[in-house]
């Protein structure tokens, strides 16, 4: 174990599973721009094409998740709930508190099949962050800027174009707008007071509008809404950079399903009808910090070999042919070559870390949180 645990933290073995991921997102991005030609064709062939494609990207990331740090992922739910996994169109809200949130929710999709069809209220500053951003635009994801002037048609377009998507799509959305932060969590409860709402310990308050257009546009295509919390056990902060590493989290996920027709159709009551929901996901994380877990029954969904063997595939394309050029050039004795082939790595290496980048939390923060105090002074 201990030697498993050397070769993980390896930089060389990291650096070579980014050539994979990078490379092969640049060729699934190429693939995905010559499926555009079927659009106007057929546009239901496309989707379908494309969510394999996009499976093929994101669950090289799964597979770090789940074969490479081994991570233990346990949903605390019903059996009646788990059977709806995957057989219906539904709206997710999860909160935000960690850089690899979206890693877990990505895990639960693919066990369940949804993976290639999953969606998210992205914010538009991804859609310029290479492979994520362009395979999320291949997808027809909703990016928004956060201004709701702005955004309007924008959403409810993208929204409406996704009424009748072929697969079933989980569609993601983080209400709180942005990652959680003490000194967000300050401006928001101050926030929370000039509006008479009741103030939250574990979470930011949501913004209703995305939710309240979502569930509106999405109306007769999506049946439930899932509320999922996220934690960790003893009280871990789990980061991409620990997972490239290979360090084991636990993490642990409430999962509760409301049919949509429990939902007020009303705007404001829906808006208040998301409130209550955060105030009732404050009191999950108070009960799981005390009792060092949620409620409930828990169910461990089996990882499934298709991450491993895609990530397998891929790496068996790309890195014979790097791997014969490598030797080539230690065995050419050309210094040129040689420093040429140093600098390609030092440049892969600042790329990859770059992409790590964009989940870590001091990096994602935004000044969403002082504005919207700003608009309350």
């Amino acid at each position: 174990m201990a030697l498993l645990a050397y070769l993980k933290s390896l930089f060389i073995l990291q650096l070579l599973m980014g050539f994979v991921f990078v490379v092969s997102g640049l060729i699934i991005n190429f693939i995905q721009l010559c499926t555009c030609v079927l659009w106007p064709i057929n546009k239901q062939l496309y989707r379908r094409i494309n969510c394999r494609l996009s499976y093929s990207l994101w669950s090289q990331l799964v597979m770090l998740l789940e074969w490479w740090s081994g991570t233990d992922c346990t949903l605390y739910t019903d059996q009646a709930t788990v059977d709806k996994f995957g057989k219906e169109h539904a709206i997710i809200i999860l909160n935000h508190n960690f850089e690899i949130d979206f890693l877990c929710g990505w895990t639960m999709c693919e066990r369940y099949g949804v993976l290639g069809s999953s969606k998210v209220l992205a914010k538009h500053e991804l859609l310029k962050v290479p492979l994520i951003g362009w395979t999320w635009y291949f997808l027809e994801i909703v990016f928004c800027k956060r201004k709701w002037e702005e955004d309007r048609n924008t959403v409810f377009t993208g929204l409406g174009r996704l009424k009748d998507y072929p697969e079933y799509m989980w569609f993601l959305l983080y209400c709180e707008g942005t990652r959680f932060t003490e000194k967000k969590h300050q401006i928001s409860m101050q926030v929370a007071e000039s509006k008479g709402l009741p103030k939250l310990k574990y979470h930011l308050l949501p913004r209703t509008k995305g939710f309240t257009t979502t569930l509106h546009c999405l109306k007769g295509t999506v049946t439930a809404v899932y509320d999922v919390t996220l934690n960790f056990k003893d009280n871990q902060t789990p980061t991409l950079l620990g997972i490239v590493n290979g360090k084991k989290y636990k993490a642990d996920m409430s999962v509760r399903r409301f049919p949509v027709e429990e939902i007020p159709d009303d705007e404001q009551e829906c808006a208040n009808w998301l409130h209550k929901l955060y105030q009732e996901k404050d009191a999950l994380q108070e009960g799981y910090n005390k009792e060092g877990k949620f409620p409930g029954p828990t169910i461990i969904p089996p990882r499934r070999l298709w991450t491993l063997l895609n990530f397998l595939f891929w790496a068996t394309l790309l890195l014979s042919p790097l791997i014969k050029f490598a030797c080539g050039v230690a065995v050419s004795g050309s210094p040129l070559l040689i420093i040429g082939f140093i600098i390609f790595l030092i440049i892969a290496s600042i790329a990859i870390r770059r992409l790590i980048g964009v989940t870590e939390v001091k990096k994602t923060g935004s000044s969403y949180g002082d504005q919207e105090a700003k608009k309350q002074n």
